[in-house]
């Protein structure tokens, strides 16, 4: 059946902060065939009285609080987008009340609490439960990975890719979040941020088997490690290093490119939101980049999977089981910080290498999705 013959999922809000306003809205309402808000709450009134104002929501549709919320009728499903030490609580409660769940990363604010979260999808098999990555949902990661997957760099033998930025305090941004600067949970900007780059590496090079880390605190605005490097062993027998800064002064302008070396050629991944690329160089010395120009970081693309999983059955890329893969890695890293010693990483039960989405009914990577697609070629030969 098509999705357009079909109603609407009945769409609660629990949270309507920042990740709401600038992410997960800009999408929705796009996709106006798939979801309706029929309902929504957050802890500050004056959150909700602005999501109703930009978004052009009824205010007679918020509601006091979550539980208000998850008594409704008029509610199949529900968005969590609350701070990350309330994530587990608010996804049991809107479960138990039997609706359908897309949540915000990461699964867990410690591995206990991962733990947590995988018993809590086991006991309602019945349900939708997602934990959103968007990074999984990029058109320029899926391609990347589509390119690995036909080969186009023989086998990967080496990840390598640094990243680095300023964080400081910000009106309006989401290092303004006093949450975020003094973290109840384990691992700071490297779970909260971090994470997602950790989506992207396990998209493209596969699990990882054995991580050695390091951290250093060098901002004194996050009660937290503001530094994490990474050596990395995958499954598959590449090996890799991540290093992520986040520190409080100024930095020069740094590439923050991912680069994949294989025997037969380099994949890079470079560029910001509003156009990145994807570079493929060959052993005689020629470029292919594609330029992505017009997406959206993920977010719609992650709403259609949600959708679909809903209201057809499909299994979604964006499990918890991959969200716990995701933040586990985190966890050992912070582990093997404080132990000074390289870990192993236990296979997360359900997760296993990331699937590469396609939009439902399509053989296309990119069938009826927005955005334009730009290629060339070149030559770094002397």
């Amino acid at each position: 059946m098509a999705a357009s013959a079909i109603p609407p999922i009945r769409l609660g809000l629990i949270g309507t902060g920042l990740a709401v306003e600038k992410l997960h809205w800009p999408a929705l309402r796009t996709l106006a065939d798939r979801f309706t808000v029929t309902a929504f709450t957050d802890s500050a009134d004056e959150q909700s009285t602005r999501f109703a104002a930009y978004s052009g929501t009824d205010p007679a549709l918020a509601v006091a609080d979550r539980t208000a919320l998850l008594a409704r009728d008029d509610v199949d499903a529900v968005l969590i987008s609350v701070p990350i030490p309330h994530l587990y609580e608010v996804a049991r409660d809107a479960l138990t009340a039997g609706k359908q769940v897309l949540c915000e990363k990461p699964a867990g604010g410690d591995a206990e609490q991962a733990a947590d979260f995988l018993a809590l999808a086991a006991g309602h098999p019945d349900r939708t439960f997602m934990v959103g990555e968007n990074y999984f949902y990029r058109d320029d990661l899926r391609y990347a990975r589509a390119l690995l997957d036909d080969g186009a760099i023989g086998r990967p033998h080496l990840m390598a890719w640094r990243h680095a930025g300023r964080s400081v305090p910000r009106e309006g941004s989401f290092t303004g979040t006093p949450w975020r600067q003094r973290p109840q949970y384990r691992g700071g900007v490297h779970l909260d941020f971090g994470v997602h780059h950790i989506a992207q590496i396990r998209l493209l090079c596969g699990d990882i088997a054995r991580v050695h880390g390091a951290v250093q605190a060098a901002n004194s605005t996050i009660d937290a490690p503001s530094d994490l490097t990474l050596t990395l062993v995958f499954t598959g027998g590449a090996i890799g290093n991540y290093t992520a800064s986040f520190p409080e002064i100024p930095v020069p302008p740094e590439p923050n490119d991912m680069r994949l070396y294989g025997t037969e050629g380099v994949l890079v991944l470079a560029g910001s939101e509003s156009e990145r690329r994807v570079t493929r160089s060959s052993p005689d010395a020629t470029t292919h980049t594609t330029v992505f120009r017009g997406s959206d970081n993920g977010y719609r693309a992650e709403l259609l999977d949600f959708a679909d999983a809903v209201q057809f059955g499909v299994r979604p890329v964006g499990s918890v089981a991959q969200s716990v893969a995701n933040a586990m890695v985190v966890q050992r890293a912070f582990d093997s910080a404080e132990q000074a010693a390289a870990l192993t990483l236990d296979p997360v039960p359900g997760a296993g290498p990331v699937p590469l989405w396609h939009p439902r009914g399509s053989t296309g990577l990119f069938d009826g999705l927005p955005g334009q697609r730009i290629s060339s070629s070149a030559s770094f030969a002397a």
